[in-house]
C-alpha cells in the first residue's frame, strides 16, 4: 500500500514533469516566431553570414524595402477587405440558420445539421478543380466579394458547429419570457439570442477572419490579378522574388507586417476565444 506521503511525491512528480514538457513545447512553438521578429531586423550580410545569430544593430529599412519592393500595402486592403465582407455574410447567414437548426424542430433538420457537421471535414483544396469550374463559369474569377462570399462558405460548418453548443446552453425559459412580453422571433434573435451567445459569435469571428486572412490556395487559384491578390500570394510572390534579390531582411519584414493584425486580434479577444472554444466544445 502507497502511503499519503508517496503518493504526494508522485503527484508532485507528475506536476513538474508536465510543467517541463510545456515549458518545452512553448519554447519550440514561440522559436520560430522569435527568429522571424528579430531576423527582420538583421542586415543581409548578417544573416548570409550567420542566419540564427541576433542582429548586431536595428535596421528599420527593411520595413520600407518590403514596402516599397512589394505590394503589400494593396495585399492587406485586399485582405482586409475580403476578411470584413467575409464576417458580414457569416453573421447575416450563419447565427440565424444555426438558430433555426438548433430551436425548431422540423423534418429534416437534423439531418441538416449532421450534413453540416460532416462538412467540416471537406477542404476546398480536397475540391478545387470542380470549385474552379464553377467560379469560372459564374464570372466570378478574379472577383474580391465572391472569393469572400466562399470564405464564408468554407466557415460555416465549423460556425454552426460552435454556436449550436451555445444555442443548447442558453434556457428556453428567456425565449418563453420575450414571447409573452410580445416579440416575435426575429426580436428575440437579436435582442435575446445574440447578446446571450456573445462569446460564441466572437469566437466564430475571431477564427474565420484568421481563417481568411491566411488562406492561401483557393486565393491563388481564383485571383490571378495582382492588383486584387490577398497578403499570402503577395508574401509568396516576395519570397520568389527577393530570394534570388538576397534581400532576406526585407522578406522577414514582410512577415512581420503579415503577422501583426492576427496578433492584434487575438490579444483583443483572446479571452472571448477561450470562453467561447470552451462552452461550444463541452456543450456542443
Amino acid at each position: 500500500m502507497k502511503t499519503n506521503e508517496q503518493s504526494r511525491r508522485q503527484a508532485a512528480f507528475m506536476r513538474w514533469l508536465v510543467r517541463i514538457f510545456m515549458i518545452l513545447v512553448t519554447v519550440i512553438m514561440l522559436y520560430p516566431l522569435i527568429w522571424n521578429v528579430y531576423s527582420s531586423f538583421k542586415t543581409n550580410n548578417e544573416f548570409l553570414t550567420n542566419a540564427f545569430s541576433l542582429p548586431q544593430g536595428i535596421a528599420w529599412d527593411n520595413y520600407a524595402r518590403a514596402i516599397e519592393k512589394s505590394n503589400l500595402l494593396s495585399n492587406v486592403w485586399n485582405s482586409a477587405l475580403i476578411v470584413v465582407i467575409t464576417l458580414c455574410v457569416i453573421l447575416v447567414f450563419a447565427v440565424p440558420c444555426t438558430y433555426c437548426l438548433v430551436r425548431y424542430k422540423f423534418f429534416g433538420s437534423k439531418l441538416i445539421l449532421n450534413i453540416y457537421m460532416a462538412a467540416i471535414f471537406i477542404q476546398a483544396t480536397f475540391i478545387m478543380i470542380p470549385l474552379f469550374m464553377q467560379m469560372n463559369a459564374l464570372h466570378l474569377l478574379n472577383n474580391r466579394p465572391a472569393l469572400a462570399v466562399l470564405y464564408a462558405t468554407m466557415q460555416f460548418p465549423f460556425a454552426i458547429f460552435l454556436l449550436s453548443g451555445f444555442l443548447r446552453s442558453i434556457p428556453h425559459d428567456y425565449e418563453e419570457a420575450a414571447m409573452i412580453d410580445g416579440c416575435g422571433p426575429s426580436r428575440i434573435l437579436l435582442q435575446v439570442i445574440v447578446p446571450m451567445s456573445k462569446p460564441g459569435i466572437v469566437t466564430v469571428c475571431m477564427i474565420s477572419s484568421m481563417s481568411a486572412w491566411n488562406e492561401f490556395p483557393v486565393a491563388l487559384v481564383m485571383l490571378t490579378d495582382s492588383t486584387k491578390q490577398t497578403l499570402p500570394i503577395g508574401l509568396a510572390n516576395l519570397y520568389e522574388v527577393q530570394r534570388y534579390a538576397t534581400d532576406w531582411g526585407a522578406l522577414f519584414a514582410a512577415l512581420v507586417l503579415a503577422l501583426i493584425p492576427t496578433i492584434i486580434i487575438f490579444l483583443i479577444g483572446q479571452k472571448q476565444l477561450i470562453q467561447g472554444m470552451n462552452a461550444g466544445g463541452l456543450k456542443g
